[in-house]
């Protein structure tokens, strides 16, 4: 037989067979996201007394993060 009738299913979005790995995954994102928060508040309050020529501070954060 050269020809097999077998279809291949796809697995449904968001479905992960490895649940441990989802969670460490988030854990490691939730981790990143908080040292790059502490990273930028210490950049932010290092820089906090340069401002430019009409007094106004050189470096704010815009609301993103």
């Amino acid at each position: 037989m050269t020809k097999d009738t077998v279809v291949a299913f796809r697995a449904p979005e968001g479905f992960s067979p490895d649940p441990l790995t989802d969670l460490l995954r988030q854990g490691a994102r939730e981790l990143i996201a908080q040292a790059v928060e502490a990273e930028l508040a210490t950049f932010l309050s290092a820089h906090a007394d340069q401002t430019d020529a009409a007094g106004r501070r050189r470096l704010v954060r815009h609301g993103h993060l």
